[in-house]
């Protein structure tokens, strides 16, 4: 960061930093990943949102390296935990020990676990015991940890990735919908087409790896990212647009696609009457409108249209939607819900 704009983020960031700084942070975890473009977008939109987000994909294409690289992009503190099923609680969040103290008395001592850092990987959480995964998701929700009694409080800003193996299913404890339901985005890491094997292939079996820069100096990371989290809550809605991300809500709820009539009814989905046992509960407008806002931003825009929920809307309602065993069976995913809901709730429009 040179001198211009470092004085320029001394004072309250404006909308074209907001941009530039989410633009140079993408750029720069792209030294590392190839491909992934709309993940990685994602993934930072929900940082800055103030959420969390769940990943699914297949080992090797690049979770770990993705939040590493963020990590020292944005130059806050990174950990890694790799979720088995002997993980405990106290594995994660840390416990109390007992120390040697003045005079041979013995004192409890405090020993953080890995969640004290600015950026987590979960790796594979769901391979942990619904106990573990509670401890982490408490964490998440609260931003603090009690143990013995005592609350230690986690340093902001706080982001989590978790992440799903799809493929060994055996032996692992599915996170449940309403802990689904606690992360603000799911993003899918899909295999890597040819052209973007071949990249990955020359840039990680060559002689230098990449240089990934940090954007903020140390001693300032943490105060500018929760200066842009806070710029993120300040972007207007129009009721218009809050009536449109509610009603985009209710029509994934199978239960209000069928009361039809009156002024404010749902929109009718039959794919959702058929398919869809649950669908997303107020965290998905709430996740629909902070992705939004972002979103915003990044057009330069104080205000957020509904293009910006559109777009937002697969990461922000997919893990959201319980399907039934009929959508099993005729091979339908909640991304084709979604889209038939953005594609029904579109035409409603002013």
């Amino acid at each position: 960061m040179n001198e211009t704009e470092a004085a320029t983020l001394s004072e309250k960031p404006s909308i074209a930093d907001f941009a530039r700084i989410f633009r140079r942070v993408q750029g720069e975890v792209h030294k590392a990943i190839i491909g992934h473009e709309q993940a990685v977008e994602e993934l930072l939109s929900a940082l800055f949102a103030g959420g969390h987000v769940l990943i699914e994909g297949v080992p090797g294409t690049g979770k770990t390296t993705l939040v590493k690289t963020l990590g020292l992009a944005l130059n806050l503190s990174f950990n890694r935990v790799q979720f088995t099923v002997d993980l405990m609680p106290a594995d994660i969040t840390g416990t109390r020990v007992i120390l040697g103290g003045n005079e041979g008395r013995r004192e409890f001592s405090f020993q953080p676990g890995p969640i004290f850092c600015h950026i987590l990987l979960a790796d594979e959480i769901n391979r942990a015991t619904p106990k573990t995964q509670s401890a982490l998701l408490e964490a998440m929700a609260e931003l603090q940890v009690t143990i013995g009694g005592t609350t230690y409080p986690l340093a902001p800003p706080y982001f989590v990735m978790a992440t799903l193996n799809p493929i060994e299913m055996e032996g692992t404890y599915p996170l449940p919908e309403a802990q689904l339901d606690r992360f603000l985005f799911k993003v899918r890491l899909r295999y890597p087409g040819e052209e973007e094997m071949v990249r990955i292939v020359s840039s990680t079996t060559g002689p230098e790896e990449a240089g990934v820069e940090t954007v903020f100096p140390l001693s300032e990371a943490a105060s500018r990212v929760e200066g842009l989290k806070r710029l993120v809550r300040e972007v207007m809605v129009a009721p218009p647009v809050e009536h449109y991300v509610a009603r985009m809500v209710r029509a994934t709820q199978p239960e209000n696609s069928r009361i039809l009539g009156d002024l404010h009814a749902p929109v009718h989905v039959e794919a959702v009457n058929r398919y869809v046992s649950f669908g997303s509960s107020p965290r998905g407008a709430q996740a629909l409108i902070m992705g939004a806002k972002v979103r915003a931003l990044l057009d330069g825009r104080a205000n957020i249209d509904y293009e910006d929920v559109d777009r937002i809307a697969a990461a922000a309602l997919e893990h959201r939607i319980m399907l039934n065993y009929a959508a099993h069976s005729d091979n339908v995913d909640a991304a084709h819900i979604v889209e038939q809901v953005v594609k029904a709730v579109r035409s409603t429009r002013p």
